[in-house]
């Protein structure tokens, strides 16, 4: 799994401060997760291939998580896209989208597929063979969700040194752990089941933005493996957090210590601070196994 940051700040865009949006590079998909204003910018900056989108998830519909969605319709349109897009979003947003279009007389050669959503339970709301999303209810101004991204096929461990003593190439190791044989030049075939052992689970993602300190979360994402959480606010401006249900770094990671995840990423940062540091700082009173959003930075896991 390859996580990209576009933006991980909240509100207002500003230079170098670049508002909610994420790709997901997952099971051979590559899922767009919120889209700020100014997110197709991004895609061009870490030149992202436009036409490999297929699925969009706003989270909910404030604007620094879905502004920048016409716009990237509009960029699709004028360079030909043909592909269908999939929009994954609260109810309305088919209506936002389609007025928008109207109004400027625009139209796509493409068909543009929504999934409005609006239950207050969680729902799958994606399906293949490899990979199932599911939404998570959260608790802000409006109706919001969150995004599980989980891998439905357990990944097989390697078992590096019969590995190397039978000379896989590296470059084979990523289908070792989708259970795939080795065949070398000669044509001899060294079976998965020699070479990797079972995982006891499958990988997990889970995408948490806005909320504020919601704990009905933590049995939906108990044990997975990365959890970005919001964290708009430093503990000094919890009243804020309060009054406008975000989470301070700190609740993001009492979140994280109670459902078990392997690692917290802390992001959605109001541009009031500078030093990004005291999030770690404050986080780790809570979680240690923590890290920040780090837009143009890719995750790899």
């Amino acid at each position: 799994m390859e996580l990209t940051i576009l933006g991980c700040h909240s509100a207002t865009p500003r230079q170098n401060f670049h508002t909610s949006s994420q790709l997901l590079n997952f099971k051979n998909h590559l899922f767009m997760i919120d889209c700020g204003e100014g997110s197709q910018i991004r895609l061009r900056e870490e030149k992202i291939s436009f036409s490999r989108i297929k699925h969009i998830f706003i989270s909910h519909l404030h604007g620094d998580h879905f502004y920048g969605l016409i716009g990237l319709i509009n960029t699709f349109k004028l360079l030909g896209r043909k592909v269908d897009l999939n929009i994954y979003g609260p109810l309305g947003i088919k209506e936002i989208i389609l007025l928008q279009m109207k109004l400027s007389k625009s139209r796509t050669e493409f068909k543009l597929i929504f999934f409005e959503l609006e239950k207050k339970d969680p729902e799958v709301i994606f399906e293949d063979d490899l990979v199932k999303i599911t939404t998570i209810p959260l608790r802000h101004r409006v109706y919001t969700n969150g995004f599980l991204f989980e891998d439905k096929l357990k990944i097989k461990k390697i078992n590096y040194q019969i590995a190397n003593s039978y000379k896989i190439p590296k470059t084979f190791y990523e289908k070792l752990k989708e259970g795939r044989d080795y065949k070398d030049v000669k044509g001899n075939v060294v079976k998965n089941t020699l070479l990797t052992s079972n995982s006891n689970n499958p990988f997990s993602y889970a995408y948490c933005s806005d909320t504020s300190f919601f704990s009905k979360i933590v049995d939906q994402i108990k044990n997975i493996d990365i959890l970005y959480h919001e964290s708009t606010f430093l503990n000094e401006h919890e009243f804020l957090a309060i009054k406008t249900l975000h989470s301070t770094a700190q609740q993001a990671a009492k979140i994280a210590s109670l459902a078990n995840v392997d690692q917290l990423i802390l992001g959605h940062f109001s541009t009031r601070y500078r030093n990004k540091s005291r999030f770690i700082t404050e986080a780790q009173k809570e979680f240690k196994n923590v890290i920040l959003a780090e837009q143009g930075k890719k995750y790899n896991f």
